[in-house]
């Protein structure tokens, strides 16, 4: 779960969370101390933006390994769902599930969006790069998938 709201910037502390992950796993921000994080939001599985970014991922796995980097993107899908899509894809990045929605709000990244004229919430394309320490280092928001990765794996560079 995630703490209580507050503005996130850079230089302030990550939230916490505690989520279920692909394969029966758990992703805990406490999990990854000592180590950089990156937290990617995206708005659902097996659509095309969001499966190319975790393509896009899934082939910089090494760099951010080399990096000493976790990546761990999170939806409102389903643990089923992810393992699914993770499947399908071969995906080599940690998939986690926060169907209530609790951690994509306390990041910020459940905003109003417009669509043909209409108004909805839904999760914003949303990056997080986190230190050993759980600070906020880095933040994208309305992201653009490509060239996103390089751009964090620049940034990553830069601290680790």
């Amino acid at each position: 779960m995630a703490t209580k709201k507050k503005e996130i910037i850079e230089g302030s502390k990550a939230p916490r969370f505690d989520l279920p992950t692909d394969s029966d796993g758990r992703a805990r921000l406490a999990d990854f101390a000592g180590a950089p994080l990156v937290l990617y939001f995206y708005p659902k599985d097996d659509t095309s933006g969001c499966t190319k970014e975790a393509l896009d991922f899934t082939a910089a796995a090494r760099s951010f390994s080399r990096l000493g980097a976790a990546v761990v993107g999170v939806s409102k899908d389903s643990v089923a769902k992810h393992d699914k899509f993770k499947t399908k894809h071969a995906l080599k990045v940690t998939l986690a599930s926060d169907e209530e929605g609790e951690v994509v709000e306390a990041y910020g990244s459940w905003v109003e969006k417009t669509l043909y004229g209409r108004k909805y919430m839904g999760i914003d394309r949303s990056t997080f790069l986190i230190d050993g320490k759980g600070v906020i280092r880095k933040i994208w928001r309305k992201v653009r998938v490509p060239g996103h990765v390089e751009d964090v794996l620049a940034a990553l560079k830069e601290i680790a």
